[in-house]
């Protein structure tokens, strides 16, 4: 059994260097990002919003047709 005279550094330094690389790694890749332009968003934002009303509109005329269906079934019993 060999021994080796180098001790690990401590606990606090260990922990402190893991969290010093993880925040150095995390800077270097945000500098690789390529953020969207204010025209970009606008028109991203817009493109979701119509959507969103594209969708809520078809489930207002499902809604709105099985409703009346329903209605017209209990007229006719």
């Amino acid at each position: 059994m060999a021994t080796d005279n180098k001790k690990k550094p401590n606990i606090f330094k260990r922990i402190g260097s893991k969290i010093a690389s993880f925040f150095k790694g995390m800077a270097t890749e945000l500098k690789k990002v390529t953020w969207p332009t204010k025209r970009q968003v606008f028109i991203n934002t817009l493109s979701v919003l119509v959507f969103c009303l594209v969708v809520g509109l078809i489930i207002w005329l499902c809604d709105f047709g099985l409703q009346s269906l329903l209605n017209l079934i209990e007229r006719l019993r």
